[in-house]
């Protein structure tokens, strides 16, 4: 394909499909770096993966990296959780909002640029992937309703931390009952005066069968809901008042499997990096 060419077809994806602000899919991923490459790995993904391998991507339109030092990793539960093990595996977290109704656009290219980067040797191989999904979203619950930042602005908004919960039920229709009463009743009584300003509620989706190999298919597509807890204070300041209980949140439909805080990373930086351990 000629240069010309290839940039007419730019033009001509861009005139059709949506393309709207709304975050309708997001991909969630947990990574555990392997003892002895923590710095490596955070100066691969913070200078090259995540734009070469999300940012610069179709539709992937905001990302946030976050990161658990050890003090943070010992407030997870539960124990032992099907999400990860231990409990305190994946000490980064990323998160992506991608524009809704173009997942199948966003996956055609996300699965050609990593084999290509895989085939440049830009990947980092020092890496377990614990916890790694694209995900549909299902609602956004709002602390203060119309006021304050949106779900769109929530990665580029800048939050002090960020929880994230995985709750498994027993099956679709469990699950859409869970959703429903977390939406409606549970979530506006657990962000009223809280230090949460909103929780964004997703279900997964399948990984394509072209994924890379050393991305395990996703868990639970029938049964999960994961949830991001967005706070405008660090959760070590909040923790024992307002989440130490979330392990209890909607156990009676199901089974909370993972309850973890973050805090953001500072791009450009190797902060927190000595405190993983």
């Amino acid at each position: 394909m000629s240069e010309e060419t290839r940039s007419e077809t730019y033009a001509e994806l861009a005139s059709v499909g949506p393309y709207g602000v709304r975050p309708g899919h997001a991909l969630i991923t947990m990574v555990e770096p392997h003892p002895g490459h923590e710095y490596a790995y955070n100066r691969w993904y913070e200078d090259d993966h995540y734009y070469a391998g999300a940012m610069a991507m179709p539709w992937m339109y905001a990302g946030r990296r976050w990161v658990a030092t050890r003090e943070l990793q010992d407030l997870r539960a539960p124990e032992k959780s099907a999400v990860a093990r231990p409990v305190t595996a994946g000490c980064y977290l990323s998160t992506y909002w991608i524009t809704e109704g173009r997942y199948d656009d966003h996956m055609k290219w996300t699965v050609g640029i990593n084999k290509r980067l895989n085939r440049d040797a830009r990947v980092h191989q020092e890496r377990t992937h614990v916890f790694t999904a694209f995900q549909d979203h299902e609602a956004t619950v709002y602390r203060d309703g119309a006021a304050g930042p949106r779900d769109f602005h929530a990665l580029d908004h800048p939050y002090a931390g960020l929880i994230l919960q995985v709750v498994d039920t027993e099956g679709p229709e469990e699950r859409a009952a869970l959703l429903e009463r977390l939406r409606t009743r549970e979530l506006p009584r657990r962000l009223a005066g809280s230090p949460a300003a909103m929780v964004t509620l997703f279900r997964p989706t399948p990984l394509p069968g072209d994924r890379m190999t050393y991305v395990k298919q996703v868990e639970g597509v029938d049964t999960r809901l994961t949830l991001l807890w967005f706070l405008e204070r660090d959760p070590r300041e909040c923790w024992t008042e307002h989440f130490a209980d979330l392990e209890s949140l909607g156990a009676d439909a199901g089974r909370v499997e993972l309850v973890a805080p973050f805090i953001p990373t500072v791009p450009g930086t190797d902060r927190y990096v000595d405190q993983l351990r």
